[in-house]
């Protein structure tokens, strides 16, 4: 069969330093200890669609092989959980080397015009506008609370809506009033005062996990720290890197230094472990923009995720009896991407009343990657039902995690395979044990 290869989009400056570099490709030595690790082998059992066979197939690329429909698919079925970095015995940096393959097919290929535009609104317009995402808000909160959305999931109409009826299935509500009401404020420590820290609220979070990201603010206060929200912060640029849309996550991240990393912080914070990946690697994407280079790798030693910089401080003991049987699902850009596992156990063992159960495979990904869970529906689902055999075998109430994509897809597992756990984030529970304290 002939490969079908992809329109080729005008060269740019971008695709020359967007792509994997031989340097990252060669330190695969092709032994195979990731693939157990890949979510998407484990369901397929397929060589090219584990962290190896993809790995091959960039060196093909790299060597002259076209840029073909079927490379561009099973680059896309990968959900960059980074599980195959943890069970690389050679220091392959695989996070690295999918977002630069999807980067360089962004650069040299061109999508049909409907993808292009839908990619340009939701990258490049919706998800760095304050504006475009309260009013999005608005109109789901509507849609939630009317009751038009029952009339249209009553209808079957979704099943017949493609990718927009599967994104209806896993919206998570429309919090009012939002998080953006806290931009630009600060937040005084509660006692005496012991860090400066600037709060990151992202940018879907500002609208759809308000709550949480003030849960965040309080616990923080309860732990002696000021807390400034920057008016000037915007979109990480996670998204736009998973998607290959390096220039304007590079945009995106130049905003976010400029706005923080000269404000004496002590560190720099977020609850979404998706999030706190990219932050940290910011640096990456300013390796050939000397401007940026210092400036952008000082912001990266700034940033912590919450559960870090909690875990890594003295807690404030002060905390009543939170009544429930804790599981952790870690985030896989928490516990593969950032390295950081035992900080959220931690915590949740120090919580009064709380009984921490492990769960198996606990580090295995839920499927979630962002909007993978959108666009790659199926493989999805599959890998969630997984996730959701292995949470229904431990005894708890309470699913707990650290991004805010992983609440939304455990959310979805609990309706379609739960036994009615609730799923938190590891700070509301902090947050609620503060709350219930009498002393």
């Amino acid at each position: 069969m002939a490969v079908s290869e992809l329109p080729i989009h005008p060269s740019s400056k971008a695709a020359d330093i967007d792509k994997p570099q031989q340097k990252d490709l060669d330190r695969c030595v092709h032994c195979g200890l990731c693939l157990n690790a890949c979510p998407t082998y484990r369901v397929l059992g397929i060589e090219m669609d584990s962290p190896r066979g993809r790995i091959y197939q960039m060196v093909q690329v790299q060597q002259g092989a076209p840029i073909s429909e079927a490379y561009l698919e099973h680059m896309d079925l990968c959900l960059a959980c980074r599980g195959c970095e943890t069970a690389c015995p050679s220091g392959v940096q695989y996070g690295r080397l999918i977002e630069a393959a999807r980067a360089e097919i962004e650069n040299k290929t061109e999508r049909p015009l409907l993808t292009r535009a839908l990619r340009s609104f939701v990258f490049g317009t919706l998800l760095p506008s304050r504006g475009l995402l309260k009013a999005a808000a608005a109109g789901l909160w509507v849609y939630q609370n009317l009751g038009i959305q029952k009339l249209v999931r009553a209808s079957g109409l979704l099943n017949a809506m493609g990718t927009l009826g599967k994104a209806e299935k896993l919206s998570p509500p429309a919090e009012f009033p939002t998080f953006f009401r806290a931009y630009g404020k600060v937040f005084p420590a509660e006692g005496q005062k012991r860090y400066k820290v600037a709060m990151l609220g992202g940018c879907i979070a500002n609208v759809s996990f308000a709550r949480l990201n003030e849960a965040t603010v309080r616990v923080l206060q309860k732990n002696g720290c000021e807390v400034h929200v920057p008016d000037n912060q915007t979109c990480c640029g996670a998204l736009h890197l998973h998607a290959g849309i390096r220039t304007d996550a590079r945009r995106l991240a130049r905003t976010n230094i400029d706005a923080l990393v000269d404000g004496g912080y002590d560190a720099i914070l977020t609850n979404s472990a998706g999030c706190g990946s990219t932050l940290k690697e910011y640096h990456d994407l300013f390796e050939h923009e000397p401007a940026y280079a210092d400036r952008s790798a000082k912001f990266s030693k700034l940033v912590k995720d919450i559960n870090e910089f909690l875990a890594g401080i003295e807690l404030n003991p002060n905390m009543g009896p939170v009544n429930a049987t804790v599981t952790y699902q870690d985030s896989c850009h928490l516990a593969h991407g950032q390295k950081v596992k035992a900080a959220p156990r931690k915590l949740l063992r120090a919580v009064p009343g709380v009984t921490f159960k492990e769960m198996p495979l606990a580090d295995v990904c839920c499927g979630s990657a962002g909007i993978y869970n959108v666009v790659n529906n199926e493989m999805s689902m599959q890998i969630l039902e997984r996730k959701m055999e292995m949470a229904n075998t431990v005894p708890a109430n309470v699913i707990a995690t650290a991004n805010t994509g992983c609440m939304i897809q455990l959310r979805a597992g609990v309706a379609q395979h739960g036994k009615g756990q609730r799923v938190a984030h590891v700070v509301e529970i902090l947050d609620e044990a503060y709350r219930a304290y009498k002393g």
